[in-house]
């Protein structure tokens, strides 16, 4: 594996997508995590003491223009 990357060690009913919510913020950008681990079966729900990598990526942030200007990023 190249880049950097945060190790996981799975509990028991752990999914792709709760991955993706704790480490990004967004449960459905879980493809990352899943294509830094090919040697991790696709299933529903982990099993407890897996190894995942969890790749450290770029998010940008959200641009909300509803927002008054000193209230924005």
């Amino acid at each position: 594996m190249q880049g950097q990357y945060i190790i996981h060690i799975t509990s028991a009913g752990e999914r792709w997508d709760l991955l993706a919510w704790r480490y990004y913020g967004d449960a459905t950008i879980y493809s990352p995590i899943i294509m830094a681990n090919p040697s991790i079966p696709i299933e529903p729900v982990f099993e407890a003491g897996l190894t995942i990598a969890i790749p450290i990526i770029q998010l940008s942030a959200p641009q909300n223009s509803n927002l008054p200007p000193w209230k924005r990023a």
